[in-house]
């Protein structure tokens, strides 16, 4: 399962996401795993039933404001890294942090400062991310 959406599609996928999850309309099985990710967040419910007021709006974290949308998509993505193991090595980090943790979860919620840490040396660096910091970003917890 590959999706690069822009800010705007993956946002707009998320609200009809969440709205064919309230109306019980037919999902598709990325739309069902969006779905669940949305459910174990029911602090973004309301954001998510209100996409006239959010479509567009900023969440700087300068301001202490966590990027629901962000946070999402960042879930989506470690699942489908752990789906094919890619970085070569990410289930097993998976496996570990859920019973560390005790959580699945959790486990993904540390494997996203990880992420985020690679995401932000790329950008500082200005070059593509490094799947060997993330590893062993992973490794060291």
């Amino acid at each position: 399962m590959f999706f690069n959406p822009s800010r705007d599609e993956a946002r707009n996928f998320l609200f009809e996401t969440w709205r064919k999850r309230r109306e019980k309309s037919l999902l598709t099985p990325l739309e069902d795993l969006t779905a669940q990710l949305i459910e174990k967040h029911p602090e973004y419910f309301a954001m998510f039933e209100d996409p006239e007021r959010y479509l567009e709006r900023e969440f700087l974290p300068e301001q202490g404001e966590p990027n629901p949308f962000l946070h999402l998509m960042m879930h989506l993505t470690i699942e489908e890294q752990i789906s094919i193991d890619q970085p070569a090595g990410i289930r097993a980090h998976f496996v570990r942090l859920t019973r560390q943790f005790e959580s699945e979860h959790d486990a993904q919620h540390r494997m996203m400062e990880c992420l985020g840490e690679m995401i932000w040396q790329a950008q500082r660096n200005r070059t593509q991310p490094d799947p060997a910091i993330y590893l062993d970003c992973l490794s060291g917890h």
